[in-house]
């Protein structure tokens, strides 16, 4: 098994770099997942540390685990009161016609027999929010492919790769829910979306602060590391 490479640490928080393909829960029909190397993310501690957020399986990058219960409990307190700050790398087949910009589209939850469940933009949704900016476009006519980070607001389930279909025109590259539109081809094994960054706001303490590296496959589909950018308040 191999092990989880450890982005931050301090008494009461860790922060890992979550490979994609590896859920945080355990899947109904089995298989590996985060709990899997909770005994060796312990170091030395009696208690296994926590995920006090969640990602999408196929999502890279910084993951939040509390040490101790006490912990736990101010870092969901944390996340009630938007004190947590996130920025996101995705890629996505397309241009943006702006260079930056807000997306607030509310979200609902759907179902069918057929697709399963699913999210979509419904006014009478939950409001959220992302503010997205381009880092990098490459290629030109129906090759071009750019490098986007959202800073999402709002911490809604599959609220990027919703976002980014809705809000930007085209599904995150390899989403095998929200894509391929258009005729477009997955394009990638994995739903490509990188938890870049993460801030923690703590009473008395330094924040928790943790950046992800660059992941091997957005280098592969011709990306360039961006400038680390830290998570800003808002």
């Amino acid at each position: 098994m191999t092990s989880i490479p450890i982005l931050y640490e301090d008494g009461e928080a860790l922060v890992i770099d979550m490979p994609a393909g590896l859920p945080v829960d355990r899947p109904k029909r089995g298989g590996a997942c985060l709990e899997d190397h909770l005994d060796d993310l312990k170091l030395g501690f009696q208690r296994r540390p926590v995920a006090v957020h969640r990602l999408d399986t196929d999502t890279s990058g910084c993951l939040l685990l509390a040490r101790n219960p006490k912990a736990l409990k101010r870092f969901n307190k944390a996340f009630e009161d938007r004190l947590v700050s996130k920025t996101y790398l995705a890629v996505l087949d397309l241009a943006p016609a702006e260079a930056s910009g807000t997306i607030a589209l509310s979200l609902s939850k759907i179902s069918s027999a057929e697709k399963g469940w699913r999210m979509i933009a419904a006014k009478k949704g939950k409001p959220a929010v992302s503010h997205w900016e381009l880092i990098e476009t490459i290629g030109d006519g129906d090759k071009v492919r750019s490098l986007i980070r959202f800073r999402p607001e709002t911490g809604r389930t599959h609220q990027l790769r919703v976002h980014a279909l809705q809000g930007l025109g085209a599904p995150l590259l390899g989403d095998p829910v929200y894509g391929p539109v258009r005729g477009q081809n997955k394009g990638a094994p994995r739903t490509m979306l990188h938890a870049e960054s993460i801030a923690v706001e703590r009473v008395g303490k330094p924040p928790i602060s943790a950046h992800a590296p660059f992941p091997e496959d957005f280098l592969r589909a011709g990306l360039s590391p961006p400038q680390s950018s830290q998570p800003q308040d808002g």
